[in-house]
């Protein structure tokens, strides 16, 4: 049993509990559809256990559970502030350092992402922006894989919070690239992550729709896409952004500018990179209206610029995030599909988990293959909707921890 810490106010009073409730060593203090009458009753519950746990393979009936109590807030009228302070899991830090042992709750990232992206006229939009961003810098630095894993995972397979999950994988992607491969200065870095997560500010309602929407966007939905590039900016100043770099890079995210990186301004060079990936990141996705395209597809159509030579923004996110990313899967030599689990020593030799045998069925276990080797090397991307087994993400992020040693930079 592997326990996790939820918040008591992802609790919903007098509802049936979807799932057990634990204390930290795994003994029961509620059973699954236990009712609780009141906060008091839910605090002495918490006081007794030293905390509220649920087991990981329960957590996805927890998120569901707190989603219904966000919706119910929504129903009460509670402000948006109000809404986005309640947490899906407890405070994981427990008073150390944030930097040590922070173990990433993605479903809690995608809700806050959420709520941030979603709430542009907070009080603390600033200080909430800055909290997700260091996140996502220390998560993708102390595990880049397994960030990746999780974000691209999760933006090909569920649209309920499309436009939070799509600024996550880009602000990631370009940090790495920027980090890894570009090798930009610190300060660049930090303006590049902020960016990418607010590009699309000024229409995150509208993208959240148009992912569920099977029709084509109606004229008023098409003139605020072109439109959101200098919404998002006007907003981002009202919400007292002053930094020009950030500002004018979400103003230039969609203008196309081939060509190499030397003699652009620091703002024109994030633009660009913020640019690429995002065009990466919505290939991938699924859409009512679209079906997604593999994860190697849509690396490789952002490789080339608007004149099909070699974008040097486009070939930085490859040699960073490899062709085959953590969280996609591939069909290699043996027949086997599996899931990329780390990127390799090159762009194309990611080291991966079998999840289907060459007969076809499901595996009982991942099995590690390295496809730098002859027999096991890849032969396909396959997309993740052709996938039909049950994913345990717990599990398979356990196996992306990579030694520096494994990557040539």
């Amino acid at each position: 049993m592997h326990l996790i810490p939820i918040s008591g106010d992802s609790i919903r009073l007098h509802q049936p509990l979807p799932f057990p409730l634990m204390d930290k060593n795994g003994v029961l203090l509620a059973k699954r559809s236990f009712i609780i009458e009141s906060r008091e009753d839910l605090a002495a519950m918490e006081q007794r256990g030293d905390g509220l746990y649920v087991d990981v393979a329960d957590s996805e009936a927890h998120h569901r559970a707190y989603v219904e109590r966000l919706h119910g807030l929504v129903r009460d009228g509670k402000s948006l502030g109000e809404i986005a302070s309640t947490k899906i899991t407890a405070d994981l830090t427990g008073g150390r350092n944030e930097n040590d042992n922070e173990r990433p709750d993605w479903l809690d990232l995608q809700v806050q992402a959420n709520a941030i992206l979603r709430d542009s006229h907070a009080i603390q939009f600033m200080e909430r922006l800055e909290k997700l961003s260091g996140q996502l810098d220390r998560f993708s630095r102390h595990n880049p894989d397994g960030t990746l894993f999780a974000l691209v995972h999760l933006s090909a397979t569920e649209v309920q919070m499309y436009s939070a999950t799509h600024a996550m994988l880009v602000n990631v992607m370009c940090g790495l690239a920027a980090r890894e491969v570009l090798k930009w200065p610190q300060e660049q870095v930090q303006q590049l992550c902020k960016a990418a997560l607010t590009m699309n500010l000024g229409m995150t309602w509208l993208q959240d729709q148009l992912s569920k929407q099977s029709e084509a966007p109606t004229p008023a939905q098409r003139k605020a896409i072109d439109a959101h590039a200098v919404r998002s900016e006007e907003m981002l100043i009202e919400l007292g952004v002053t930094d020009a770099n950030w500002l004018e890079a979400v103003r230039e995210h969609h203008t196309n500018t081939p060509g190499p990186l030397k003699g652009r301004t620091v703002a024109q060079q994030i633009a660009r990179l913020i640019q690429r990936a995002d065009m990466f990141a919505a290939r991938l996705a699924p859409r009512s209206s679209r079906v997604p395209v593999s994860p190697a597809a849509a690396m490789q159509a952002c490789y080339f610029d608007e004149n099909r030579q070699v974008d040097e923004t486009g070939a930085a996110l490859i040699k960073a995030v490899g062709i085959y990313q953590p969280g996609s899967f591939v069909r290699l030599a043996t027949d086997e599909v599996a899931m990329v689990v780390k990127r390799g020593f090159n762009t194309s030799t990611p080291r991966v988990a079998v999840l289907i045998s060459r007969s076809g069925m499901p595996t009982m276990e991942p099995t590690i293959r390295d496809t730098s080797t002859r027999d096991y090397r890849v032969i396909a991307s396959v997309p993740h909707r052709e996938v039909k087994v049950q994913i345990n993400l717990e599990r398979l992020l356990a196996l992306t921890t990579t030694p520096a040693s494994d990557r040539p930079w």
